[in-house]
């Protein structure tokens, strides 16, 4: 069974399912490119608890976690099924690590989930297991998250984080597809570079080191996910950033992929 990568999704503002832009044409890319998975486990930004949680539905519902988007929007079904066996081997690999995980039989599918799987998947027919993340606790516990699930790689499971590379909603009316705002770039160079380097130290330590930290992300929920695709990517990290553009001046869609060996 070939090794999958783990990848890190900007997934936008939930209009990216009707209007993907750039990004979908990167995904509809790398879906091409990738040998198909046998499932999927994906930590996303709207999924937050002070645990790690694990959706064990086996049909989860779609979610639509947003308001004030056209009604097309609440009418998208995203019909993959869960994996409730798959669900428990990821508890009990982040209970190995120590992440005391809990088994959620309920959670559906938020928009963190399903926005960039119609674009990856649109077929709905790879089975999804959602998990949470745990703002409070910072980036090197997601970065411990993803280490765990390294081994799934191997299983034919596709790790994925979705958040954004930057994502200040403050900005909403600020800027647009013409003026970006002037923190996004140098926020972007900065995370590439430092991929580069593989300095996971200076990763981990972003909120003091990047430039215009405060900026990107007002809070760090929709970076989170990108310490866990990097934990599961393995060493060397072997990251490689994938340009999907920039959304209304400020949402970078950047997609990371990583290629490492699992620990």
């Amino acid at each position: 069974m070939s090794r999958l990568p783990a990848l890190y999704i900007s997934h936008g503002s939930p209009m990216t399912a009707l209007e993907p832009g750039q990004v979908g044409a990167r995904l509809a890319e790398l879906a091409r490119d990738l040998p198909r998975p046998r499932a999927i486990v994906i930590a996303s930004a709207h999924w937050l608890a002070h645990a790690p949680h694990v959706g064990a539905a086996a049909h989860p519902q779609t979610i639509h976690d947003f308001g004030g988007f056209p009604q097309a929007l609440f009418d998208i079904r995203y019909p993959a099924p869960g994996a409730p066996t798959l669900a428990a081997r990821v508890a009990g690999l982040l209970s190995d690590a120590g992440l005391s995980p809990t088994l959620d039989p309920t959670r559906g599918l938020d928009h963190g989930v399903w926005v960039p799987l119609r674009l990856l998947y649109p077929d709905a027919d790879i089975p999804v297991v959602p998990v949470s993340i745990q703002p409070h606790l910072g980036p090197a516990h997601q970065l411990a998250v993803g280490r765990a699930l390294a081994p799934l790689r191997d299983e034919g499971v596709l790790v994925i984080g979705s958040g954004s590379i930057t994502h200040n909603l403050h900005d909403w009316r600020s800027y647009n597809d013409a003026r970006q705002a002037p923190y996004v770039q140098p926020f972007i160079d900065w995370v590439e570079q430092r991929m580069a380097a593989e300095d996971v130290d200076a990763l981990l330590d972003y909120r003091r080191q990047a430039p215009h930290a405060e900026r990107a992300h007002p809070t760090d929920e929709h970076l989170l996910p990108l310490y866990v695709a990097m934990g599961a990517g393995g060493t060397p990290m072997r990251a490689q950033r994938i340009d999907a553009g920039i959304d209304m001046g400020f949402l970078a869609m950047d997609i990371y992929r990583f290629d490492g060996a699992p620990a």
